[in-house]
């Protein structure tokens, strides 16, 4: 008998939740094959069967929190090749039976599909009370996962199956008060995933632990739109790069932070750390939760290798193959709130760095040129960072410097 345990799961990582099982006890597994996915705060990890041989217990059920060296399942090696299907009939010889369990209430066809589709817990929830078939929804997740939404959304349009459910006891009927008719639907109780609870716990953390301070400053979009206007198509065609606002932002956050190296420092006990490199991290939103893949080395590239890594790094997250080391050693974070709309915020500190720079949305308005009132492409962007070590003098001339080279691009193609 095979045990598979919980794996090591990377830097600073001591639990996960099972997302979902891709075997049932009774299957036949081959060596390499994914058992079950687990979901950290960071990435999803998936845990393959070391030996073959048949399935013969899962430790835990999708939604459980397991944490490193747990058990997670039992292989029988002995059964190789064996079917996976279990007789109509046990033999004289077998051993006594369990007592028979009592019968269950009969399941939708939904629930009884559950497993042949790729489905969320949190959709295969939806589905088993609302009757929903996800074989014949189209998910809308990660590698065409169903997600909650693709559930809520198919029941609009899908017959619903009445699911039997027990019967309460007698006193809970009693003294219960009737809900009234309209109240079904008003409210929907989930329970928080491992991820979104590390991310809660990780923002409270940076409130708690540094002295946050947020300050603000424009920039003038005209210069980089139409240098970009006048590039990307050259980029596109001769070096295969879309060439997007982000790289400029980036490369001009690099040779901020290379002017004022405390807003890339961190801070470790009574002392501080200045790094000489930088490691740019790119806020990212999912319906997962946020993750920050981090630009190894950003300061060392140019703006076409920018473009390329953002590109790579953008694709893994959103088919949901970030490694570890992809989220891990950031030294600086950018977000960019602009792209849902944001005309300003004040960004948290992706603890333990000392500093995020926060994008927003580039809007025309009025604003004063030589005298003279014109509209211009203008964007508010925010440094938050740690006033434990970082004076609001460095914070404004970082933001300054960062403002300069946006509105004089061509500057930092020449660096």
């Amino acid at each position: 008998m095979t045990v598979i345990k919980v794996p090591p799961l990377g830097e600073s990582i001591v639990e996960a939740t099972v997302s979902r099982w891709n075997k049932k006890e009774g299957d036949q597994v081959a060596v390499g094959e994914t058992l079950v996915e687990l979901e950290t705060d960071k990435i999803t990890v998936e845990v393959p069967a070391m030996t073959p041989g048949v399935l013969t217990k899962r430790a835990h059920a999708e939604g459980d929190i397991v944490k490193v060296d747990d058990v997670l399942a039992e292989i029988d090696e002995s059964a190789a090749g064996a079917a996976t299907s279990a007789p109509a009939a046990a033999p004289a010889s077998s051993a006594p039976s369990a007592p028979a369990e009592p019968a269950k209430p009969q399941q939708p066809e939904a629930a009884k599909q559950s497993s042949d589709v790729r489905a969320s817990p949190a959709a295969q929830r939806v589905a088993n009370e609302t009757g929903v078939d996800l074989s014949k929804v189209a998910g809308t997740g990660r590698g065409g996962v169903v997600s909650k939404p693709d559930v809520i959304e198919a029941g609009s349009s899908q017959p619903k199956v009445d699911v039997v459910q027990p019967a309460k006891p007698e006193f809970v009927r009693a003294t219960s008060p009737a809900a009234p008719a309209n109240a079904e639907g008003r409210e929907t109780r989930e329970k928080m995933t491992t991820r979104r609870k590390r991310i809660a716990e990780h923002l409270l953390e940076s409130q708690h632990a540094t002295a946050h301070l947020t300050t603000f400053n424009e920039i003038d979009m005209s210069a980089v739109i139409a240098l970009r206007e006048r590039l990307k198509e050259r980029t596109e065609k001769e070096h295969g790069v879309k060439l997007s606002f982000m790289p400029f932002f980036i490369k001009a956050a690099c040779m901020a932070l290379k002017s004022y190296p405390t807003v890339n420092a961190q801070i470790d006990g009574d002392s501080i750390v200045y790094k000489n490199y930088v490691n740019m991290g790119i806020a990212v939103a999912s319906d997962a939760g946020l993750v920050v893949p981090n630009l190894k080395d950003a300061d060392r590239k140019g703006m076409l290798a920018i473009s390329r890594e953002m590109n790579a790094v953008a694709k893994r997250a959103r088919d949901g193959k970030l490694t570890m080391d992809d989220l891990t050693g950031g030294t600086f974070t950018i977000t960019n709130g602009g792209v849902f709309g944001s005309l300003v915020s004040t960004p948290i500190i992706n603890f333990p760095q000392v500093g995020i720079l926060g994008l927003h949305k580039t809007q025309d308005r009025p604003i004063a040129v030589a005298g003279k009132v014109e509209i211009r492409p203008m964007m508010y962007i925010a440094l938050s960072y740690d006033h434990r070590i970082i004076d609001g003098q460095q914070a404004v001339l970082f933001l300054v410097r960062v403002k300069e080279l946006m509105e004089d691009p061509g500057s930092m193609l020449v660096d």
